[in-house]
């Protein structure tokens, strides 16, 4: 990623358009720039933001709201929901640099940081970028490994009783699922995973609905947890020190459940022009968002009010519910096919990364750039592609394996992710772009509006990383179990 880093740097210095390269065409029809003609509509747009959008991070929202209560924890969703979507429509605005309908293109989310803020913030956004990408895909591997062994254990408890001991041992999960992903992973590039995203996104609105289903049907029951206004009570639930610490690991997880913006540019480079692609994106931008708010509202207040304050930090694994089991195995299902999908939407701009600097590099070798057909021409394998795609998917199960903290590492996630590439060089990118003079009202309110969400994503880094060290204190490698 080195060389990608610096061909964003030397775009940002000269001005200059130094395309990446590009594999023969072979007759197919090209974009206005001579790449692969785009075909990405406001649908494909959404179906790939809902697939990176509505993830593991749902599943603790429930969780999240009994640590800041009734007030806070509404208020926090709606307040996150709309920070994302201004800072997101900022940034699709920043797809093109220039004219939003002829403009360059910034192919990636470093391109468009090049373009409007130079040399040395490229870099900072690199190691933002790609360690939330690396980090999320670790997530994810924890989060769909839980998510198995729970299908095991909702039948063990189904046929021996909830007093029975049926946890399981994640580490052959987890595998199974870098198995699954070795073999996805070879899909080419972004434009190839519109079938899988949509897949996973219908996959999410399924175990979603399920989930706010069940704690419906628990609520209407009676048979509910206490709840309060300000959430868990100290002197009751938790000490004072464990409140503020777990409120603001709350406050990660409900950044880390709204976090995509990490990829957008690389998703808005999927959508066909004309129309111009920030206007499309802006559109995707506001169905997912809203969609995704609305199913976090339900998840998280219906949850909340079914388990009150002792709720699970997984809704669907920590078996607030044991029945029905079949349906708890279907969603449970559900949650591992999304997360194939959103483990390659996250993972598609890494491969890209190091593809493009390695082909930069070695353009006339055969083993970075070469392509050989299989199954009568219909899918290529490349060497390179085959060879450090596998090395980085089996690396990410890994780390899965020796890091199976849930709500830390999504909280720790959130918290890294949120400020620097949700808010912060949107915002900048913003005032560069539109020329706002410096200590105007409209750059104080964008500035403290910046402020404050760093202060937000320290603090809940400084949370997690407690979380994580109490973890570590209980901690056996490879014996871990859910």
């Amino acid at each position: 990623m080195t060389q990608d880093l610096e061909l964003a740097a030397r775009r940002a210095d000269d001005g200059a358009y130094y395309p990446p390269p590009q594999p023969g065409a072979g007759g197919e029809d090209l974009d206005d720039d001579g790449r692969k003609k785009r075909t990405g509509t406001v649908w494909t747009a959404s179906a790939h933001i809902i697939t990176a959008v509505i993830g593991s991070g749902v599943l603790s929202l429930a969780w999240s709201t009994a640590q800041l209560g009734w007030v806070v924890g509404p208020v926090t969703l709606m307040i996150f929901a709309f920070i994302t979507y201004y800072t997101s429509s900022l940034l699709a605005d920043c797809y093109r640099s220039g004219d939003q309908a002829t403009g360059k293109r910034n192919y990636t989310y470093m391109d468009a940081v090049a373009a409007y803020l130079g040399r040395w913030q490229v870099w900072s956004c690199g190691i933002f970028q790609y360690v939330n990408l690396v980090g999320t895909a670790v997530g994810y591997t924890i989060t769909a490994s839980i998510s198995a062994a729970a299908v095991h254990k909702a039948n063990c408890f189904h046929k021996n009783g909830h007093a029975a001991d049926c946890s399981q041992y994640d580490t052959m999960y987890m595998v199974v699922f870098g198995i699954v992903q070795i073999f996805f992973s070879q899909l080419p590039n972004f434009s190839d995973l519109s079938w899988l995203s949509i897949l996973a996104a219908i996959m999410s609105f399924t175990y979603s609905t399920i989930a706010v289903g069940l704690s419906l049907a628990r609520t209407i029951s009676g048979s509910t947890g206490k709840t309060t206004l300000t959430g868990t009570e100290v002197g009751v639930d938790v000490d004072s020190a464990e409140k503020i610490w777990t409120a603001l690991q709350a406050l990660g997880n409900i950044a880390f459940a709204y976090s995509y913006s990490m990829i957008l540019i690389e998703i808005q480079d999927t959508v066909k022009s004309p129309p111009a692609e920030n206007k499309t994106m802006k559109k995707a931008t506001l169905l997912g968002v809203s969609t995704t708010t609305a199913f976090y509202m339900l998840a998280g207040c219906l949850g909340y009010s079914a388990f009150g304050n002792a709720a699970p930090g997984n809704i669907l694994t920590g078996f607030g519910f044991y029945e029905p089991y079949w349906l708890i195995d279907f969603a449970n299902v559900c949650i591992v096919v999304h997360l194939v999908g959103a483990y390659q939407v996250f993972s598609q701009p890494i491969f890209a990364a190091v593809e493009t600097e390695l082909a930069t590099r070695w353009p006339n070798s055969k083993f970075v750039t070469g392509e050989h057909p299989l199954v009568a021409g219909r899918f290529n394998v490349n060497m390179l592609r085959l060879t450090w795609r596998t090395v980085f998917v089996v690396v990410s199960t890994v780390l899965a394996i020796v890091m199976p903290f849930f709500n830390d590492i999504l909280g720790f996630l959130g918290a890294i992710g949120f400020w620097p590439l949700t808010v912060y060089y949107p915002v900048e990118m913003y005032i560069k772009q539109r020329r706002i003079q410096k200590f105007s009202t409209k750059w104080l309110a964008l500035e403290a509006l910046s402020f404050l969400c760093f202060l937000v994503s320290l603090a809940s880094a400084v949370a997690s990383i407690e979380g994580v060290t109490e973890s570590l204190k209980h901690y056996v490698p490879f014996k871990t179990k859910s």
